[in-house]
């Protein structure tokens, strides 16, 4: 009972877009070594031990089914995605831009070395804050650049988001493992977790 309502909870989270949850298999070959994986081992393999490895995700996109047409349309042909770093009065200054605008939009901050790769794929430099309206990019905070892009990709000039709108919680930039669930286990040792690297990442300009 407790474990199909363990199952039931977890399905509802991942139905709510913010965690995504991954199997990961460890199995012994015919030569004794051991494996990882993340697709199933072959039939030949002596014992297996299936993991779900549930991680954190970007937040999702924004919600929106209650946005007036004009924005919910803006919101969904250019989605806005804004990377912040901490102690960065330029990303304070533009998160308050878009908040003051109206523009729905995800967060995600730059604190680990990941989270720099992460945000070095998508298209950004040592420079934050980073704001991408569809596939415009824009590095740094100018408030003029930015009120281009968003006017450019159909956003209103003036906020016309519903009172009480709340834009989702600020995400890692790179999705952490925040929980682990053994389904299957065949093989009572556990498999060893992945190091962490939490160091910093350094070089980024304000």
């Amino acid at each position: 009972m407790k474990m199909r309502s363990l199952l039931i909870a977890l399905s509802m989270v991942l139905a709510s877009g913010s965690i995504a949850a991954q199997q990961m298999y460890k199995w012994t070959g015919k030569d004794g070594k051991v494996n990882y994986t993340d697709v199933p081992p072959p039939a030949s393999a002596k014992q297996t031990d299936i993991k779900t490895v549930v991680v954190a995700g970007d937040g999702g996109g924004v919600d929106t089914n209650n946005l007036p047409y004009e924005l919910a349309q803006a919101a969904k042909g250019n989605p806005v995605t804004l990377y912040t770093g901490l102690e960065c009065a330029p990303c304070d200054s533009g998160r308050s831009f878009l908040t003051v605008r109206g523009i729905p939009f995800v967060e995600k901050t730059v604190k680990t070395v990941e989270d720099g790769q992460q945000l070095k794929q998508a298209g950004g430099a040592a420079t934050l804050p980073l704001l991408i309206v569809g596939r415009a990019r824009q590095i740094g905070y100018e408030a003029t650049a930015w009120g281009m892009a968003l006017s450019t990709a159909g956003y209103p000039e003036s906020s016309k988001l519903p009172k009480g709108y709340r834009n989702p919680m600020a995400q890692a930039a790179a999705p952490k493992v925040v929980k682990e669930t053994v389904s299957v286990t065949k093989n009572p040792e556990a498999a060893p977790a992945p190091p962490i690297n939490n160091a910093s990442p350094s070089g980024f300009r304000f």
